[in-house]
């Protein structure tokens, strides 16, 4: 498992009963998590003195409850700024498992010794955008609702890059790559984080397990002549790690690289265990 370890200002302090306790930053918060569906005693005292709590309703959906929580505030992730904010189904506006990804393709593309065009899709409130900024690549950032690519824009601003070179587009991902496709673009990484169900700007359906593999296949024809890498991540339970690989590894076989794929997790303070959130596969280019 790949574990995200090198948080600072983020925790998960424990588990219990189908919920988690979390520090972000100065907050804690208890949100619902499919995976936990241990029941252990909650000794420690954040679960009484908790600053907002996601209740899950059994009707499917929820809402919060507040505990002097303000309405938005920001933590931090080495450089990057993430600014946060309760909103609709348990969301915070990041996924701190996805760091460990951020730390492998960070040091990938500072490695590289050459520019490298990044394509990121789904691209949500942009953590993997200012991760790959960050480390100096050029980045196309996509996601179908226009919100997120504002919080993302905001989230570029507080963390020092409103002048990186990204393109911010609000669109339909696989409208958007086949666009590309066409105007001859290429691009020496992908990026993708799909959901497992969604809706494009003007109603399209997306359900991973029908769309994904004709989605990488698509994006392999914008990849560049020596691609970096290329990374999948999934929350959805049926496609296993093994299912990653195989998908990345059908597609980019003709490239001179190799495939892993794992599932991603958040260690647990009190306890010592990892929590799965997750699974990812990565293609990368042997050196």
């Amino acid at each position: 498992m790949w574990i995200a370890d090198n948080w600072n200002d983020y925790q998960v302090i424990d588990c219990s009963a189908g919920e988690k306790l979390e520090r972000w930053g100065d907050y804690t918060l208890i949100r619902p998590d499919p995976q936990v569906i241990w029941d252990t005693p909650r000794k420690h005292p954040g679960w009484k003195n908790k600053n907002g709590h996601y209740h899950r309703s059994k009707k499917g959906g929820g809402e919060w409850e507040f505990f002097d929580l303000p309405e938005q505030w920001t933590i931090h992730y080495n450089t990057l700024t993430f600014q946060l904010k309760p909103f609709s189904f348990k969301h915070t506006g990041l996924f701190p498992e996805q760091a460990v990804n951020w730390d492998w393709f960070y040091n990938k593309i500072r490695n590289a010794n050459r520019p490298i065009k990044v394509l990121n899709l789904f691209a949500y409130t942009g953590g993997a955008t200012l991760a790959a900024a960050a480390a100096g690549a050029s980045v196309t950032h996509v996601d179908a609702s226009k919100g997120m690519v504002t919080w993302a824009k905001e989230n570029s601003v507080s963390s020092g890059l409103a002048d990186a070179p990204v393109r911010w587009i609000v669109d339909d991902c696989v409208k958007f790559v086949e666009r590309e496709i066409r105007r001859g673009n290429h691009y020496d990484a992908v990026i993708m984080d799909p959901p497992s169900y969604g809706r494009g700007p003007k109603g399209e359906i997306w359900k991973i397990e029908n769309a994904i593999h004709p989605l990488i296949k698509l994006c392999t024809q914008l990849l560049s002549e020596k691609p970096l890498f290329f990374l999948i991540n999934s929350y959805t339970t049926g496609l296993q790690p093994a299912v990653l690989a195989y998908m990345l590894g059908t597609e980019l076989q003709r490239f001179n690289g190799f495939v892993d794929a794992q599932e991603i997790g958040l260690p647990v303070s009190s306890n010592g265990l990892v929590l799965p959130c997750g699974a990812s596969g990565r293609w990368e280019a042997y050196k």
